[in-house]
């Protein structure tokens, strides 16, 4: 809970201090409080699905790759990947053994597979002489990179420690020149506060009074006119 808090220094002059975090506690106090807070923010509306004016439109994604965008549009949908075709790893023979133009066919996809096997028994050989070494120069780099980010988060989190720190001390220190402190500050704010409800309450108790004082002069008033008609 954030408090604005207003004291005067010896020249009279007004000194506004933004919160008093460091005093304020009620919501740990009294849990009852929280609760009632998080209930009215899930009894609040939705924020409203249209974007501003000034929000840009979204981003067309890979607009010269119509592949590249047929894959995404099969992601977000959620949609399997087509199955595999596995007859152009096969070795069918020629159905009609005069057919010249079969065996050609044939002969073309058994060349094809022998170069596939080729490619992927020189793969193979390349991984299993470099691949080692090269997995774990990716290893060394990807735990590089998450001790920088964790030593990025580790100073972020120090330098809001920080500024949380000299945002008190600095308050602190505007108070104190001036013969404050916060919890005299807050404890004047804290009386304050019951000052404000007691006279809340007898502005309240005097309008009571004054209608029960109305509707008793109303009373009065008709049996005053009673009494003059029956004279």
């Amino acid at each position: 809970m954030t408090t604005v808090a207003a004291a005067q220094d010896g020249e009279g002059q007004q000194i506004i201090f933004d919160s008093l975090p460091y005093y304020d506690n009620e919501l740990e106090q009294y849990p009852i409080l929280k609760e009632k807070v998080e209930r009215e923010l899930a009894r609040e509306g939705r924020p409203p699905q249209a974007l501003h004016p000034k929000v840009p439109p979204e981003p067309t994604l890979f607009a010269g790759r119509p592949m590249l965008q047929a894959e995404l549009e099969r992601v977000s949908n959620h949609r399997l990947l087509p199955p595999l075709d596995t007859t152009r790893y096969q070795l069918p023979g020629p159905t009609k053994p005069d057919n010249e133009e079969q065996w050609q066919e044939a002969l073309r996809n058994a060349r094809a597979q022998l170069e596939h096997q080729r490619l992927r028994h020189t793969n193979l050989a390349l991984v299993q002489q470099y691949g080692p070494n090269a997995w774990k120069v990716h290893n060394y780099l990807n735990e590089a990179a998450a001790k920088d980010i964790e030593k990025a988060l580790e100073e972020l989190k120090n330098l809001t420690v920080e500024v949380n720190r000299d945002r008190r001390n600095a308050q602190a220190s505007s108070l104190t020149r001036r013969g404050w402190s916060q919890t005299r500050l807050g404890a004047q704010l804290t009386s304050l506060e019951t000052r404000w409800t007691e006279l809340i309450s007898s502005i309240l108790q005097i309008e009571l009074a004054n209608v029960a004082l109305e509707v008793e002069i109303d009373r009065l008033n008709r049996r005053e006119v009673e009494l003059a008609a029956a004279v």
